[in-house]
């Protein structure tokens, strides 16, 4: 996101005209610039992503003219006190120079859940509590604070009754981490001895400590976009196949679920200009831009190709709306594949092939998608949001984003039973796999992978340790056949998981 607010070409042209126009200095003619920018995205409150994107702008303009006026910005990497940092907003390389030893949580006025902030604080693992729009007013420097991260509630000066008690909860997460950590090394299986795969969510090769620190049985989503993202340029087959390699050779064996690039919506890149779209989520984006530019997306399958043999690789294409789509794609793969051969490169002989179901018109068509595929990884968090036709980063319809709803259930089974018939496994990468009050529902739905964050790995294969699959699949054939609203799902799986 940086790299793009440096290279883009509005806000270049307006600083150079300013500087001429306005016979100003570069300094003077930055600030005013990016502060018109800064409003204007922190303006669009229609649209929560990009109006925390005013960060990112905010950071950068920051650190451009510390380095004309030469000033030294202070640094979060040279704390070395244990603290709780409270300030206005922390900016995305703020937050990337955190040490876990020493920040044990920050609170922000600004921010939401999609702010880079708070993605980095949950791959970071610290507590973070941001948006509260009033704690710099408030808090001061010496204060005692209590973070609860769990329930989103922030304590200044508590009384010793308040202390005691996080004392007491805080031992207890303690301990209950610790037996967490038992299971690091075992298999998950539910206690009349069904398995599952549990499996974690990466987004670069640095991801992968995480992975491995919490006991996950493979990588089940590899966003390899981040790979375009994170540069001014794109990335050489090379550059590409260094970055897989060493995630296949991190997990020694287990599966590696890659993602071609999902490029386009919220994610763009500075060296391929999109056409600006009124709704950019239902447009030109992922599969469609890499079929549409088959150069780029034949160096992404070849570094693909080339890495394979180093672990156990799994292919996923996303954004599949129809089989055309998947065709279209694998046979580049197909196409790729032989051309590495004839030059003699080593390809592996056993990669799956696959589609991420996040489109409605796929699920609805998975029993077809099911013949030619070999496995499915279900997208909850778009296809919630195109199933029930709203967007989940607009607060005004935030309450349609209902992953309980009976209309969601019932294409999720679809999905996994159109997988089994045909002798394929379905997983899912959305936030849902992780959610402790989805899990019992989707073991009874017959989910075989759930890919997850890192950190909620143990507790979910603590929490299906004690379930019982056939109890689960009453579970959720009553939710989907008896219920008619979210209301009765959440209140019959409330119920079930009470007693679990």
């Amino acid at each position: 996101a940086h790299l793009m607010v440096l290279s883009d070409p509005e806000l270049i042209g307006q600083v150079k005209d300013s500087i001429t126009s306005n016979k100003v200095n570069a300094e003077s003619a930055l600030k005013e610039v990016t502060d018109m920018f800064i409003s204007i995205f922190a303006g669009m409150e229609d649209n929560p992503y990009m109006q925390e994107r005013a960060a990112d702008i905010r950071d950068v303009s920051k650190r451009i003219l510390a380095h004309l006026l030469g000033v030294k910005i202070p640094s979060p990497a040279t704390i070395k006190d244990e603290v709780i940092i409270v300030a206005a907003d922390l900016t995305p390389s703020d937050t990337a120079q955190l040490n876990r030893q020493y920040v044990k949580a920050f609170v922000t006025d600004i921010g939401g859940r999609t702010s880079h902030s708070a993605i980095m604080a949950r791959s970071l693992e610290i507590p973070a509590i941001v948006g509260t729009k009033e704690v710099t007013s408030i808090a001061k420097d010496g204060d005692i604070i209590i973070v609860d991260g769990l329930s989103g509630e922030v304590f200044l000066n508590p009384s010793e009754e308040v202390v005691a008690e996080y004392r007491a909860k805080a031992e207890a997460f303690a301990a209950q981490q610790a037996e967490w950590e038992k299971l690091k090394d075992s298999k998950t299986y539910t206690k009349d001895g069904h398995q599952v795969e549990l499996a974690a969510n990466i987004g670069t090769p640095k991801d992968l400590e995480g992975v491995v620190n919490n006991g996950a049985e493979g990588v089940g989503l590899y966003r390899t976009e981040f790979l375009y993202m994170d540069s001014h340029e794109m990335p050489t087959e090379e550059d590409q196949f260094e970055a897989y390699k060493a995630v296949l050779e991190g997990m020694n064996g287990k599966p590696v679920v890659v993602r071609t690039m999902d490029i386009g919506g919220d994610k763009e890149l500075p060296y391929l200009p999109l056409p600006h779209e009124m709704n950019p989520f239902l447009g030109y984006r992922a599969i469609r831009i890499s079929l549409n530019e088959p150069e780029m997306f034949r160096t992404q399958l070849r570094a693909l190709l080339r890495a394979s043999v180093f672990g156990k690789l799994r292919i996923m294409f996303p954004m599949i709306a129809t089989l055309n789509d998947f065709r279209g794609a694998k046979a580049l793969l197909e196409e790729e594949k032989a051309k590495l051969i004839a030059e003699g490169v080593a390809v592996s002989d056993d990669i799956q092939v696959g589609i991420m179901i996040e489109i409605p018109a796929a699920a609805v068509l998975a029993h077809q998608f099911a013949k030619e595929v070999d496995f499915f990884s279900i997208g909850t968090n778009d296809l919630i949001q195109y199933t029930m036709a709203a967007d989940r980063m607009n607060e005004r319809v935030s309450y349609l984003y209902q992953p309980y709803n009976p209309s969601i259930l019932t294409l999720i089974k679809h999905v996994i039973d159109s997988a089994h018939k045909e002798g394929k496994w379905a997983g899912m990468c959305g936030e849902m796999a992780g959610d402790q009050t989805a899990v019992p529902l989707l073991v009874g739905l017959g989910l075989d992978e759930f890919s997850m964050s890192a950190s909620s790995v143990l507790k979910t294969r603590s929490l299906i340790a004690k379930l019982t699959l056939s109890d689960m699949q009453a579970l959720a054939d009553k939710a989907i056949n008896e219920c008619a609203t979210v209301q009765e799902v959440e209140a019959l799986v409330e119920e079930a998981v009470s007693k679990i």
